[in-house]
């Protein structure tokens, strides 16, 4: 490729901030849940780069950009249904599509295709843009979208408007209007999630790594028929805590135990668990739903002794 900017490029990061940024200088997109992806095009040569620098065009052959030299900066996401007028999006469709085989790739890519959701423009022809001002970037970026049919994030400088991605989104990503792209740094942008609680039944507890304390919590929520659907597990528990709570839930172990599917990621004894009675309840935070499962640091808030298991319901995971 013969542009001035050329992959493996680090994306400009944002840090974490549990309140929004306002004033005048700020600006606020949406945030997505999706493939963070950096897309160099030169004529009809496309090159996508993952976050990490790996290539992705192979496992998204349906994503089509226009001949031309830029470089742009987005996320490759899969939509989702949208909830309170919100769109929203399937990560877990979407990590399906990593898959190795050629063939299942383009049935994935005609049964679920992806797009890809543009916000930020590095390069046009021969001029690297890292050093203009966000509003310099995003005129040129609104320019290239118009031109060529690119989707293309919306954005505000209304802090009143971000109200419905925090409420039914992923979040808000606020970035400062005169700031320079910066590869790899945390600055000139901040990410603000949204945050949810749910009151969850206690269906089991997955051991500690050191004997006799417990790791994680297995959560469940009942379906409208009575039935009680595990929808992930809750960690975060503080080590002087992991003992003494493996005492608390020892009079409600009901006797299953059992191991779930070992994956690459962890061991056959750390995929342990011990069943428990359903008479306890948790109010846990969370801030992303995936395939009916709580996803993304799912913690411990405080213990419901106040409410009964058969209140815990799954309607609360579209709340």
């Amino acid at each position: 490729m013969s542009l001035p900017l050329t992959p493996p490029v680090e994306p400009q990061l944002a840090r974490s901030s549990r309140d929004l940024p306002r004033g005048e200088g700020w600006v606020y997109e949406p945030k997505y849940d999706g493939f963070r992806a950096i897309v160099f095009v030169d004529g009809d040569d496309v090159h996508i780069q993952s976050r990490g620098g790996r290539p992705l065009r192979r496992y998204f052959p349906e994503l089509s950009f226009a001949p031309g030299r830029y470089v742009i900066d987005g996320e490759i996401v899969i939509d989702a249904p949208d909830e309170g007028g919100v769109a929203l999006q399937d990560f877990g469709s979407l990590q399906q599509r990593l898959h190795p085989a050629a063939s299942r790739v383009a049935m994935l890519a005609e049964r679920i295709p992806a797009r890809f959701v543009a916000f930020d423009m590095l390069a046009r022809g021969d001029e690297l843009l890292l050093e203009r001002p966000l509003s310099e970037r995003r005129v040129a970026l609104e320019e290239l979208a118009a031109r060529d049919g690119i989707d293309l994030t919306p954005w505000t400088s209304d802090s009143e408007r971000t109200a419905p991605w925090l409420k039914h989104g992923e979040g808000v990503v606020a970035k400062e209007l005169t700031a320079p792209y910066r590869p790899g740094a945390r600055r000139g942008m901040v990410k603000i999630k949204r945050l949810r609680t749910l009151d969850a039944v206690v269906a089991g507890y997955r051991p500690g790594k050191e004997p006799g304390t417990v790791g994680s919590l297995i959560l469940g929520l009942y379906d409208p028929d009575g039935r009680l659907h595990v929808v992930g597990h809750s960690s975060g528990i503080r080590p002087a805590e992991k003992r003494a709570l493996r005492e608390r839930l020892a009079p409600y172990e009901n006797g299953e135990r059992g191991h779930g599917d070992p994956s690459r990621w962890k061991s056959e004894e750390e995929m342990e668990w011990v069943g428990l009675r359903p008479e306890l309840v948790v109010e846990v935070s969370f801030d992303h739903v995936s395939g009916g499962r709580i996803r993304h640091g799912t913690k411990i808030v405080r213990w419901r002794d106040d409410k009964a298991p058969r209140d815990c319901l799954l309607e609360q995971m579209t709340g």
